[in-house]
Formats: structure tokens, sequence, C-alpha cells
């Protein structure tokens, strides 16, 4: 259970609203453009190291950087910053199990209920 916080400044958002006059359509903080930056970047070095050739314009690296961060800035608030998210999710990816081979099926075993033949007798 979480409890809200009395302090303002986690309610504050520092947000980018666009240039003076132009607001933007939508409403990021300035982490995400940061985080969306080196997104962009690492989608691209990994499609020029499988292709050999970077595009002009990177469509689908965009496309992919903006998934990417909207799925990482789920799961930051101000107590959980971007960073132990990624930092969170490159160790479980790392670190998970290999499922077993030897698969365990739940066994009920009744080899200790007794019946006694006193209470069989009619309930009714």
């Amino acid at each position: 259970m979480r409890l809200r916080t009395d302090d303002d400044i986690y309610r504050a958002r520092l947000v980018y609203l666009g240039p003076p006059g132009y607001t933007l359509p939508i409403q990021l903080p300035y982490a995400q453009y940061g985080v969306f930056v080196l997104v962009v970047l690492l989608f691209v070095l990994i499609r020029f190291m499988v292709t050999g050739h970077v595009d002009f314009f990177p469509a689908y690296e965009i496309a992919l950087a903006i998934v990417a961060t909207s799925l990482i800035f789920r799961y930051v608030d101000p107590d959980r910053p971007a960073r132990m998210v990624v930092r969170t999710a490159l160790t479980d990816w790392r670190h998970t199990r290999e499922p077993s081979s030897e698969q365990r099926d739940a066994r009920l075993l009744a080899t200790r209920i007794r019946i006694r033949p006193e209470l069989t007798g009619d309930l009714a």
C-alpha cells in the first residue's frame, strides 16, 4: 500500500510545454526526452550492427523508441527513477532461471485418512 506524501515537490513535474506561444499537443517530462534520445540511438546502433547501414530518417527506430520509452515510464515515479527501472529489467532478464526439464505434478495421497465406523451412521 502506498501512502500519499504531503510534499508538493513529488507532485511537481518538470514539463517542457514547447516554445512560447506554440505549445506542444503532449506534455512530457524532461527525463522522457533524454531517455527517448538514448533509446533511439540504441536502436539505430542495433540496426546498423544487423544490416550494416543507417537510414536517413530512422522511422522504425523512432517508433520502437516511443513504445520502449512509454513502457519504461509506466513504472517510473518519484521513488523509482528511470535508471532503476532499466537496471531492474536488465537484471531480471539476465538472471532468470531456465525451466527445469523435470516437471513435478502435485500428488495428493489419502494414506492417513481413516473413516471410523461409528460416524458413518444415519445423520438425518
